[in-house]
């Protein structure tokens, strides 16, 4: 094994470490929510776009972004036409061979062929919900929809859930990469409270992240704070994933305090990731100076330094060896 496949390792497993690992990523398309079906140079666009990074940043690991494949197209297609919540039962999952799940699963082969014996790699996969709603044109229609007829929200986010599941399994076992990077958000509306979260969105997320497990993936799961979103982070304490990525500034929570509510497992943030934080516009000592402050308050093990989401995409590779120099 390499000596940052080893680092990052030991810290997702909270073993001593010689310094605390570092983690960014970004899109490395002109606009991420488009399909490549529709765009086909995204595909290598992005192909490239991680090869570059990977050759000029050298990074510890490497998120796998799905840049052009964030949604199933048949499945968002029939979603975003859905005028009331029973239309939804007529979703069907799609079949283990489908074209979406080969397309990504030989995007992952292609990347993890070319670094992946040298970094560990985990593969961008949205949670059911998340692609509900992204479909469905956003959280007030989601929750729109399971006011009206849970049991069909239900049963549509157990299709996508299957699908998912699939993607899952074969990006880690086929694809070779590392583990998934599962990204959920809870419902931004006050009407999907807690418990029917746990209800409704729930089952869907823990059978994808069981699914992934079982094709042997070390995965992360990363609680969205994208443009400011608030989550209750106790909804997700209990979920199997190895690591957490949560949206410490977002949330006003520290590393130290997320690693206590998920039960003393390893953790990755720590900086805003917008054009406005830290990390984006300080100087090389302002950065360095919070890098020094997270690690003293959080302590070296299973830590790993990163953003609360994806960060720019035009920021400087710089500013991520300012933080790993002064984890050092």
């Amino acid at each position: 094994m390499s000596e940052k496949r080893d680092l990052v390792f030991n810290a997702f497993n909270n073993k001593p470490v010689d310094r605390v690992p570092v983690g960014f990523w970004f899109h490395y398309t002109p606009n991420e929510i488009l399909s490549a079906y529709d765009h086909p140079e995204y595909r290598d666009l992005n192909i490239n776009g991680h090869k570059n990074f990977v050759k000029s940043f050298k990074p510890d690991f490497v998120k796998l972004m799905s840049d052009g494949y964030f949604f199933e197209p048949e499945t968002a297609k029939l979603i975003s036409k859905a005028k009331k919540a029973s239309d939804l039962r007529k979703l069907e999952p799609i079949a283990a061979n489908d074209k979406w799940i080969k397309d990504q699963v030989s995007l992952v082969k292609k990347l993890t062929s070319s670094f992946g014996n040298e970094v560990a790699t985990f593969y961008n996969v949205f949670a059911p919900a998340t692609a509900f709603k992204w479909s469905a044109g956003g959280d007030k229609k989601l929750a729109a929809f399971i006011k009206e007829d849970k049991e069909a929200v239900i049963y549509a986010l157990s299709v996508i859930a299957q699908n998912t599941a699939i993607l899952a399994r074969e990006v880690i076992k086929t694809g070779k990469a590392d583990g998934i990077y599962l990204s959920v958000q809870q419902i931004q509306d006050i009407s999907v409270g807690p418990d029917l979260y746990a209800e409704v969105i729930t089952p869907s997320e823990l059978s994808v992240l069981v699914s992934a497990n079982a094709a042997g993936g070390t995965n992360i799961l990363h609680i969205c704070g994208y443009e400011g979103a608030k989550n209750n982070l106790a909804i997700f304490k209990n979920y199997p994933a190895k690591v957490i990525n949560f949206a410490s500034v977002v949330e006003g929570i520290s590393l130290k305090k997320g690693k206590d509510i998920f039960g003393g497992k390893a953790v990755i943030g720590g900086f805003e990731n917008t054009k406005k934080g830290l990390l984006y516009t300080g100087s090389k000592e302002d950065v360095q100076k919070e890098t020094k402050r997270l690690i003293k308050e959080a302590g070296k093990t299973g830590i790993i330094l990163g953003a609360d989401c994806t960060v720019p995409k035009d920021i400087s590779f710089d500013r991520f060896e300012w933080v790993r120099e002064a984890a050092k």
